[in-house]
């Protein structure tokens, strides 16, 4: 379902690109990917690694395409081994949210398992808060799993004070997880600072119900950032990412 053009909203929220989606362009070019990025339109990045590149050098990049770092993807395994990195690369590359960007689903088999995993998301997140770096957790389908009544995702967000565990929705993942992603931002939405939005592919090309994502979105005021995101292509991802953009602004999103 396409949406109608939001002409009423206040102040519209940015659009970032998920750069996963250029992965390939990333590792072979991420500065000239960089560049492609902002000629298209968005505003920022979501970072999910730096290519060819470290993270001095991705800054130097995003720097002279002027995209902003909507945030970070990193995996829990550096956020327990080697948190220092990852503080420091959120600080040089001006990044105020870092997200892990999975859990592996096999662990998540009870209410008391998914509340153990939203303890150590908040473990690290209270870490991280006194260097104004806000933490959080980008979903799959597999939180939406139901346990004693309640979702994964809610046992995983219960465990954790909203202040160090914010919820990064995937609404894709939630669709395919059986779960309407309006609801629950209608639920949780004061805690989604960033909305990933997927279709399976291009947006407006699937499953996803993007007018009562966007209606549940401007009711809570939340969001700072929506963030465009693929994994399957109907065309090369650069363009795919072009299709996307020219969607938002089709809804009056960008």
């Amino acid at each position: 379902m396409k949406p109608e053009a939001a002409t009423s909203r206040k102040a519209r929220t940015p659009v970032a690109l998920q750069l996963w989606s250029v992965r390939d362009d990333m590792r072979r070019d991420f500065a000239a990917t960089a560049l492609a990025v902002a000629e298209i339109g968005y505003g920022g990045v979501e970072l999910a690694g730096y290519g060819n590149l470290d993270a001095k050098g991705a800054k130097a990049a995003l720097d002279a395409a002027g995209l902003r770092v909507a945030g970070m993807h990193v995996s829990y395994a550096s956020v327990r081994n080697d948190p220092g990195s990852v503080i420091g690369d959120a600080l040089l590359l001006g990044a105020k949210f870092v997200a892990v960007a999975s859990w592996p689903r096999a662990q998540f088999v009870s209410a008391s398992a998914c509340e153990r995993i939203g303890e150590q998301l908040g473990e690290a997140g209270r870490a991280m808060r006194p260097f104004g770096i806000r933490f959080g957790f980008h979903n799959h389908d597999c939180e939406f799993g139901m346990f004693e009544g309640r979702t994964a995702f809610d046992w995983i967000l219960g465990a954790a004070e909203p202040r160090d565990l914010f919820a990064e929705l995937d609404v894709y993942w939630a669709q395919h997880g059986g779960y309407s992603p309006a609801r629950f931002l209608r639920d949780h939405g004061a805690r989604v600072p960033l909305l990933h939005l997927r279709d399976g592919k291009e947006l407006g090309t699937g499953p996803v119900n993007f007018e009562e994502i966007f209606a549940a979105t401007d009711s809570v005021g939340a969001a700072e950032w929506f963030i465009v995101e693929q994994e399957v292509y109907n065309h090369a991802p650069l363009q795919s990412a072009r299709l996307c953009y020219e969607q938002m602004k089709a809804w009056g999103r960008a």
